[in-house]
């Protein structure tokens, strides 16, 4: 029976642990932002962007594609934001929106 506890309690703070890992990875990817335009039809949302660190890419003013429309309305002009930006091929491609907090 302590056998069988002790491989409940690992395995209880294995996951725990693999959560909280996932959580705060997802967060370091987000990047404060500022919405400066949302095209809906375009598909296209444009940002002044803190540096994008898992992009090696510094602070600017640019335009992005969406993964999904649907998350250009979770934001516009003049909010504050977080988002998760990846590059898919050429392209540089919004996969996350959030309000910054």
């Amino acid at each position: 029976m302590n056998l069988f506890k002790t491989l409940l309690a690992t395995t209880a703070i294995a996951m725990t642990a693999s959560f909280a890992a996932t959580v705060f990875a997802d967060e370091a990817d987000m990047t404060n932002a500022e919405v400066r335009k949302v095209d809906k039809d375009a598909k296209k949302i444009t940002l002044k962007h803190e540096d994008i660190k898992n992009l090696d890419m510094p602070g600017m003013t640019m335009v992005f594609q969406v993964k999904d429309a649907a998350l250009l309305d979770k934001a516009k002009a003049g909010d504050k934001i977080k988002f998760k930006v990846i590059k898919d091929g050429s392209a540089y491609v919004v996969t996350d929106i959030q309000p910054a907090k």
